[in-house]
């Protein structure tokens, strides 16, 4: 298995990435672990106590559950992801079934910072884009998927995001292997790793 993460700051194109590599290589290759849905839960708290979280902090997430999980995949069983519901700042009830497939795809904002599952990545790309192009996309993202309002985006921009960003997720580019300005507009730099990809898929079916 080739476990591959994609990291870089909010809106700067890691989905897009993640995806394009995903229909570059087909469906029964490639599977996708969002680090976005491994957010910790706080169903103690109030909703009311659960907006005052930092959610741009890399403690915000429960990372020791993502590597058991890969962990579990590596060994060749597949889990069940947890699936997070950004409008109540909690998890769904429901999980998504993640099958074992050759290539696993880990994407979030904070998958380089935390050096445990940087030691269990086999390839580190950091998407680079430019800051007014990422707040842009956010804005859009946060109020038409999310349920935000534009002042809520604007003071958690401000407050969290990006302070976050310079204080962490900016430092971890420093470990990546692949540097992707523009994130999904790159197609010179999906095909490279892509290439990557595809010559492991490659090199795995010439052995069995």
């Amino acid at each position: 298995m080739l476990v591959i993460g994609i990291a870089g700051g909010t809106g700067s194109g890691k989905t897009s990435v993640a995806r394009s590599i995903m229909n570059k290589l087909g469906p029964d290759n490639v599977t996708l672990l969002s680090q976005d849905n491994y957010y910790l839960d706080h169903s103690e708290l109030s909703a009311e106590e659960r907006e005052l979280i930092n959610y741009d902090h890399p403690n915000a997430f429960d990372n020791t559950l993502l590597l058991e999980h890969l962990k579990e995949l590596r060994e060749g069983r597949p889990v069940d992801s947890p699936l997070y519901d950004f409008t109540v700042h909690g998890r769904s009830a429901q999980t998504v079934r993640i099958e074992i497939k050759p290539i696993v795809l880990i994407e979030g904002i904070h998958v380089l910072t935390d050096e445990q599952l940087r030691q269990s990545l086999d390839i580190k790309v950091f998407v680079d884009t430019d800051p007014d192009v990422r707040i842009l996309r956010r804005i859009v993202r946060d109020i038409e998927d999310r349920g935000r309002s534009l002042q809520s985006v604007y003071e958690q921009y401000l407050t969290t995001v990006k302070p976050m960003h310079d204080a962490f997720i900016e430092p971890s580019k420093k470990y990546a292997d692949i540097i992707i300005p523009e994130g999904g507009q790159n197609e010179i730099g999906i095909s490279l790793l892509t290439s990557l990809t595809d010559r492991y898929l490659t090199e795995l079916t010439r052995f069995k």
